[in-house]
């Protein structure tokens, strides 16, 4: 008896293409059309189940529904020189009545009653053009999303970018008239503390100008008074010795 045809339309049909680098995880979406009129169980294997994670790996899709399954390629090190000898099959049979047991349904299946499709794994590193591309495709998204963000901060009325402008320089114009005024009032209070300071120095001068001039007249008057002292003095001298003479 021949194996009967997949009933399944895989999209892609015959290869899983996934593009580095591989440095991190890498995803592949194999969708799964059932086209026909019955509920048509599936189940994907692989020939290298450490490298790769499945989500979903079984399942049941209903007549006219469409399953997209996520293959997800772990990191690894990766040598173009090594060619992918990975490989996917996707098996699938036409789901009895009254399935209660999913696993115990794929175990007692008859092989003639077994669909499957085989799908090899293909590993592509980015070119540079596609580098370019993703640049380029980045670039205005972020354009695109500085817009958003500066877009409500724009009036709406007619003058446009123009009116955001007048709107800036009429708030750094307030700016610096506030820290003008900020700054005449500190300005005013550094005079004022300094006034304060010199009317507190007048009395403390004024005193020591008092003392020093009184202690200034002091030697003048002492100054003063030695001449006629050394008169007085020199006077008896010489009344002592004419004193002897004549006598």
């Amino acid at each position: 008896m021949s194996k009967l045809e997949q009933i399944l339309i895989l999209d892609p049909p015959t290869d899983l293409k996934f593009k580095g680098p591989f440095t991190d995880v890498v995803t592949a979406n194999l969708r799964l059309r059932n086209p026909s009129d019955r509920r048509v169980c599936f189940k994907v294997k692989t020939t290298a189940p450490r490298r790769y994670c499945v989500r979903p790996n079984s399942g049941a899709i209903d007549a006219g529904a469409t399953v997209t399954i996520s293959v997800m390629l772990q990191p690894f090190d990766y040598d173009p020189n090594e060619k992918s000898k990975h490989k996917f099959m996707v098996q699938t049979i036409f789901a009895p009545g009254n399935v209660a047991d999913m696993e115990a349904m794929w175990r007692d299946a008859r092989p003639e009653d077994l669909m499957d499709s085989k799908l090899r794994c293909v590993f592509e590193m980015p070119s540079e053009n596609d580098k370019v591309h993703e640049v380029d495709a980045v670039k205005p998204a972020a354009v695109l999303n500085s817009s958003r963000v500066d877009g409500p901060a724009v009036p709406r009325g007619g003058g446009g970018g123009l009116g955001g402008e007048d709107t800036e320089m009429r708030k750094l114009l307030e700016d610096c008239k506030r820290l003008q005024s900020e700054m005449s009032k500190l300005s005013e209070e550094n005079r004022q503390l300094k006034d304060d300071g010199v009317r507190m120095r007048k009395p403390m001068w004024s005193e020591n100008v008092m003392s020093n001039a009184s202690a200034l007249i002091g030697r003048e008057s002492a100054v003063s008074s030695l001449p006629s002292l050394l008169v007085v003095i020199a006077a008896i001298f010489i009344g002592f010795f004419l004193g002897k003479f004549v006598l």
